[in-house]
């Protein structure tokens, strides 16, 4: 292997290391929001409630 091919590799692995994170994020982004869109609307408490007194 010559100082070409080393630094072509290195260049390679450097491109791939800082767009695979990325691409992921982004890929799970889009299936979380997926996700959220399918669950069912939680329903808040009474605001009526009494806060309870600890004194």
């Amino acid at each position: 292997m010559n100082l070409m091919d080393g630094i072509f590799l290195t260049l390679l692995n450097t491109v791939a290391c800082l767009a695979l994170p990325k691409l992921l994020s982004i890929i799970s982004s889009a299936k979380s929001q997926g996700n959220k869109r399918s669950q069912s609307i939680m329903t808040s408490q009474d605001s009526n409630s009494e806060i309870p007194s600890f004194s």
